[in-house]
């Protein structure tokens, strides 16, 4: 039997047969309970990548992981804050607090590896993710899968005729819609769907200024709406902000910047000061709001 490594997700039962533990050294403070026989060390963040893994261990190689799960694993991290791991088996498997079982059949070029892992596919993550949750939050999971791998949305809808029926992909075109490779960042979708939905311009998504990209973009009115994230405060970061802003600046750039808990909650509020900003420097271009949008 291979050695196992303790420092990540692993059964408890087989450490034990190992001789690696002992029943009390699991039930003691040096490592956690997961799932049902699954064990982690007691120190290890618990994020969704951990449970993930995890959940694998409970499947056995009966399944892959899925959902929210293939996305972190896939380097597209979308999942709300608290989103359980998920796989999805061909058997029944009930769901349980940090874990979502989806019972289906996936085909073979749906999955794929990641390191020891079987995941589905960035397109067969995306189809799944854009048939469930809210409008918003699907899109976001679309934009991050087909910016991650370089696809386009429009693939997602081959994987709806393939599964012709399936649960939610009556609104899958409009998610396909509404989605951009481009945006950068579920944030950055967050704002640029907020604009859609406040009946604002398109804005140009990764407007090169310079050496300096803008997330969205109104170039005809030299006004920048972006996501004020927290690596903004490393100090690093915070001194190429202050160049990148003084570039801006000089350039006769406007960078509206918006927080984290005003894109969610508010996203209403964020269409409303993009629009005053954009009304009134149209009317001082003598522009018509809607000649702003992206070519």
């Amino acid at each position: 039997m291979p050695r196992m490594n303790l420092t990540q997700p692993f059964r408890g039962s087989e450490a034990v047969t190992a001789g690696l533990l002992t029943p009390a050294m699991l039930r003691g403070p040096r490592f956690r309970r997961l799932f049902p026989d699954i064990y982690a060390p007691a120190d290890a963040e618990v994020d969704l990548e951990l449970l993930s893994r995890a959940a694998y261990l409970l499947i056995a190689g009966r399944g892959a992981l899925g959902g929210y799960s293939a996305a972190e694993l896939l380097d597209a991290s979308c999942g709300p804050l608290g989103a359980p791991a998920e796989v999805v088996v061909p058997h029944r498997m009930r769901s349980r607090p940090g874990l979502l079982v989806r019972q289906d059949e996936l085909w073979a070029d749906e999955v794929e590896e990641v390191g020891d892992l079987l995941v589905t596919t960035p397109r067969r993550t995306a189809y799944d993710l854009g048939r469930r949750g809210s409008l918003v939050e699907a899109v976001i999971a679309v934009d991050a899968l087909s910016h991650a791998h370089g696809f386009d949305p429009d693939e997602v809808l081959l994987l709806a005729r393939r599964h012709l029926g399936g649960r939610g992909s009556a609104r899958l075109p409009r998610v396909v819609a509404l989605s951009d490779r481009r945006s950068g960042s579920p944030m950055e979708t967050r704002i640029r769907l907020a604009l859609e939905f406040g009946g604002l311009p398109e804005p140009e998504l990764q407007h090169p200024v310079g050496p300096y990209l803008l997330d969205l973009a109104y170039p005809a009115v030299r006004i920048a709406v972006e996501y004020n994230g927290s690596d903004h405060l490393d100090p690093d970061r915070a001194l190429h902000d202050l160049q990148r802003e003084a570039y801006l600046t000089a350039a006769g750039w406007v960078v509206i910047r918006f927080g984290a808990y005003i894109v969610i909650r508010r996203p209403d509020w964020v269409a409303d000061r993009v629009r005053t900003r954009l009304v009134a420097a149209a009317a001082a271009a003598g522009l018509p709001l809607e000649a702003l949008g992206a070519a």
